[in-house]
């Protein structure tokens, strides 16, 4: 059955492009509502952003969602794959400003909220999105892939010349519990030069070397190193669940990204909602139910490192 939290679960920090202070507060929700962000410093009956993947704005350093208002939140993806990764159907996400907090970088955070918090069952089915036919899109070196497949399988391999990340590549099935074992307590990362250049351009103003892995050739500049040894690769899976979330159900298939960002991953989700012929939506029994990110999750399954 369908899931929500059982109580509002809040979350303090600042906003990793903005540095500004930001509160984002997980509430309960009732069957079928999906997942939606109500900015709450918007005027009445104007904050409301469903997380959906046709309100997704392209952005190449955090997935951005607007409403038909204008009304925009920020790096939502972290958020987003604890909540698939947890097996949350429905919440209402409020948040006090244009930009969710960073936290530590990855997504523990949130699950260990959302595992204390614990979940409500509601009166209705779990409906996921079963792939039915190969789809593509590709810019550049970069590739964003679905097959058919009976669970969500999520792949993923990145090639950079620091040698601190190097070639990286994993395969995950997310069902029981495997998220929040192997992905959910992985940082985002980026070059010392890369940090440079955002700073001069007004972004990453809140990001510091506590709420992110930091990497300079060989060295990593965080204090007490990389949490697994290829922590890139697994954030990067990380965000890719948070951005299939976006697709506003589990889905049922195979996930290849080849050096693919937000974007691509989001790209990937307007061509299959575009084929109508490339999925089907389906109604979980208990056998198929258990199958999906999430199943089963419980606290003991948190990494000793959060």
């Amino acid at each position: 059955m369908q899931t929500t939290v059982n109580t509002p679960i809040p979350f303090d920090g600042v906003g990793l492009h903005s540095g500004v202070p930001a509160r984002l507060e997980i509430r309960p929700a009732g069957a079928d509502h999906g997942i939606v962000f109500r900015r709450v410093d918007c005027a009445p009956g104007t904050g409301d952003i469903p997380a959906l993947w046709d309100r997704v704005l392209q952005s190449p350093l955090c997935t951005r969602l607007e409403n038909a208002q204008g009304v925009q939140v920020s790096t939502v993806e972290h958020v987003m794959a604890a909540l698939m990764g947890c097996g949350v159907h429905n919440a209402l996400i409020t948040v006090d400003g244009p930009e969710a907090p960073i936290l530590d970088g990855s997504s523990v955070e949130f699950v260990r909220g959302i595992l204390a918090c614990g979940l409500r069952q509601l009166d209705r089915p779990v409906r996921a999105l079963r792939i039915l036919k190969p789809l593509e899109v590709r810019r550049g070196d970069a590739v964003a892939r679905l097959t058919p497949h009976d669970e969500l399988t999520i792949e993923f391999d990145i090639d950079f010349a620091d040698a601190a990340i190097g070639v990286q590549k994993k395969t995950l099935n997310m069902a029981n519990g495997s998220f929040v074992r192997e992905l959910a307590n992985c940082r985002t990362f980026c070059r010392k030069s890369d940090v440079d250049i955002m700073r001069a351009n007004g972004l990453a103003l809140g990001g510091s070397l506590d709420n992110a892995v930091v990497v300079d050739g060989a060295d990593v500049l965080s204090p007490g190193g990389l949490r697994h040894r290829d922590e890139a690769v697994r954030h990067k899976m990380l965000d890719a669940l948070g951005d299939l979330a976006l697709a506003g159900a589990p889905i049922l298939g195979h996930y290849h990204g080849s050096r693919a960002g937000h974007a691509l991953t989001n790209e990937l989700l307007r061509a299959l909602f575009a084929a109508p012929d490339s999925y089907e939506w389906v109604t979980c029994d208990a056998t198929v139910a258990a199958r999906l990110p999430g199943a089963g999750v419980h606290w003991g399954e948190l990494p000793r490192v959060a």
